[in-house]
């Protein structure tokens, strides 16, 4: 069942301008697939959709291109990065927050508890204060090293 509804989400991302997690649900209950937002979420981070802007300026799910480094995709798309409490919050491009949070969920960072991704906004919950202030920090510093 999660092949033929994965080879489906590719088919739809290919055919369509789909720009939200919603959206695709909405595709995929079309073609009889009643799945989650949680299980969407995984689909899109298995794989590994971008979201990419088109001529417009609107942002649409997209296969990942090869040619489009990891880094890269942090560095331009993360504006601000902060944190509040036990929180990080990471500011991204409009429309880029999921794509830049399947990266972040891809960190070998033990202290993340979980992320959450708007259109662009991530949080990223830690285990306390002190490290929210350091993800953030060393976050900062990757970028500003690139």
């Amino acid at each position: 069942m999660r092949n033929a509804r994965q080879e489906t989400i590719l088919r739809l991302v290919r055919e369509h301008k789909i720009g939200t997690q919603g959206e695709l649900q909405k595709a995929l209950e079309l073609a009889d697939f009643h799945v989650t937002q949680a299980t969407i979420s995984r689909d899109v981070r298995n794989l590994q959709l971008i979201k990419k802007a088109d001529d417009d300026g609107n942002y649409y799910y997209q296969e990942k291109e090869e040619s489009i480094a990891m880094p890269d995709l942090l560095a331009f798309n993360i504006r601000i990065i902060d944190s509040a409490g036990n929180i990080a919050v990471i500011k991204c491009n409009t429309g880029t927050a999921q794509a830049v949070c399947t990266v972040i969920d891809d960190f070998d960072y033990p202290e993340i508890v979980g992320t959450l991704a708007g259109d662009d906004t991530i949080f990223v919950l830690m285990k306390n204060a002190a490290q929210a202030r350091k993800f953030a920090e060393d976050m900062l510093a990757k970028l500003q090293n690139r």
